[in-house]
C-alpha cells in the first residue's frame, strides 16, 4: 500500500465566523504553516465567496507544493452539517437556506473536503492538540457571540441522526420570562453566558441599581465582556456580580451536562473563557452546589490553551486527516 502521508503531507483547515473567515495550511504535527483571512461578508452570493476564499487559499497551497500535496480540506463554519458537508439556516452568515459548501469548494479545487459545525471543529482540534488530548469523554464549550458545544464520547464527536446533535447553548435555562434568543426561543442559555448575554446582565444589573461602579462611565449601550473583565479586575463590585450571575448558570447547566455524558472533563474555550477566576470559580461553586451526587468530583473544568483562531483552524485541519483515512 502507497504511504499517502509522505506524498500529501498537507491539509488545509478554514473556521467561518460571522466576522472573519480564516483558513491555513497545517502539517501532521499540527503547525499552522501559513494562514491567511478574509471577511466573511465580503461577497453577496456564496458562488463570489467560494471564489474569493480559493483565489486567497490557492497561494498558500501553491507554495506547499501545489494541490497534489494536500490530503483535504476541513471547514468549521455555524449551523455546519458534517453528514451533507452543509450550512444550513445559519442566523449570523449571509447566506440564507442550505449551502452545499463542502461541494462548492471541492468542485472549485478538486480537493477532498468536509465540513462541521464550528464549535465541534474546536472540539476536534482540543482532542487532536490541546488539553483534551487521550480523552475519550468530553465536552467542549465555547463561549463567544453565542454558547456553542461539541460533545465527545467514546472518543467519538456526537453528530445525531441529522448531524445536528450537541445544541447545549440552546438548552433552556429559563424557562419564566427567559431572554429571547437570537434562534427565536425565550431563556437559552446562549442568551445569558455567551460575551453578548454577558454585556446584557451587565446592562439589565446597572439598570437596576445605583451601586457605584466603574462600568457606569461607559456608554451603557455598547458594554463588552472585556469592559466587565477590565472592571473585575480593578476590583469592581458590580462587575465582579455580573460573572458571579453567568457563571452561576452556566455552572447549573454544566452539572445537568455532566448527569447526561459523565464527561472526564469539561473545557472552556473561547473569549469570556479567559476571564480567569472570575467566571471559573462561579461556574465550579455551581456545578458542585447542583450536581448529581455519584457524579461530584469526577469532572475536571479545564480552560483551552489553544489560541481562538489556532483551535478553530487546527480542529477543521484535523476532519481533514480523518476524511483522507476513511477512503
Amino acid at each position: 500500500m502507497e504511504n499517502t502521508s509522505i506524498e500529501k503531507p498537507f491539509v488545509v483547515g478554514v473556521d467561518i465566523g460571522g466576522t472573519n473567515t480564516v483558513f491555513g495550511i497545517v502539517d501532521a504535527r499540527g503547525n499552522i504553516i501559513s494562514s491567511a483571512a478574509i471577511k466573511t461578508k465580503c461577497c453577496e452570493t456564496i458562488e463570489e465567496y467560494v471564489d474569493k476564499l480559493c483565489d486567497n487559499l490557492l497561494p498558500l497551497i501553491i507554495a506547499q507544493g501545489g494541490v497534489d500535496k494536500i490530503k483535504g480540506i476541513g471547514i468549521g463554519a455555524p449551523n455546519g452539517n458534517y453528514y451533507k458537508g452543509t450550512i444550513e439556516f445559519a442566523p449570523n452568515l449571509p447566506w440564507k437556506g442550505v449551502i452545499p459548501l463542502a461541494a462548492l469548494i471541492e468542485d472549485k479545487l478538486s480537493i477532498p473536503t468536509v465540513l462541521t459545525n464550528d464549535a465541534n471543529a474546536a472540539a476536534v482540534g482540543e482532542m487532536t492538540y490541546g488539553v483534551a488530548r487521550g480523552m475519550k469523554d468530553f465536552i467542549m464549550i465555547t463561549l463567544g457571540t453565542g454558547v456553542g458545544s461539541g460533545i465527545v464520547i467514546n472518543g467519538q464527536m456526537v453528530y445525531g441522526h441529522d448531524g445536528f446533535a450537541g445544541e447545549l447553548g440552546h438548552v433552556i435555562v429559563r424557562r419564566d420570562n427567559g431572554r429571547i434568543c437570537g434562534c427565536g426561543r425565550k431563556g437559552c442559555l446562549e442568551a445569558y453566558c455567551s460575551a453578548t448575554g454577558l454585556a446584557r446582565t451587565a446592562r439589565e444589573v446597572l439598570a437596576s441599581s445605583t451601586e457605584p461602579s466603574l462600568l457606569r462611565d461607559l456608554d451603557v449601550e455598547n458594554i463588552t465582556s472585556k469592559d466587565v473583565y477590565d472592571a473585575a479586575v480593578q476590583g469592581d463590585v458590580i462587575a465582579k456580580d455580573i460573572f458571579e450571575k453567568t457563571g452561576t448558570l452556566l455552572g447549573e447547566a454544566l452539572a445537568d451536562a455532566i448527569a447526561f455524558s459523565s464527561p472526564e472533563a469539561i473545557v472552556l474555550f473561547g473569549g469570556l473563557a479567559k476571564s480567569g477566576k472570575y467566571i471559573i470559580e462561579p461556574i465550579q461553586k455551581a456545578i458542585d452546589a447542583n450536581i448529581l451526587k455519584i457524579f461530584k468530583g469526577k469532572t475536571r473544568l479545564l480552560v483551552s490553551e489553544l489560541k481562538d483562531s489556532d483551535a478553530a483552524v487546527l480542529g477543521a485541519s484535523a476532519l481533514a486527516w480523518e476524511l483522507k483515512d476513511m477512503e
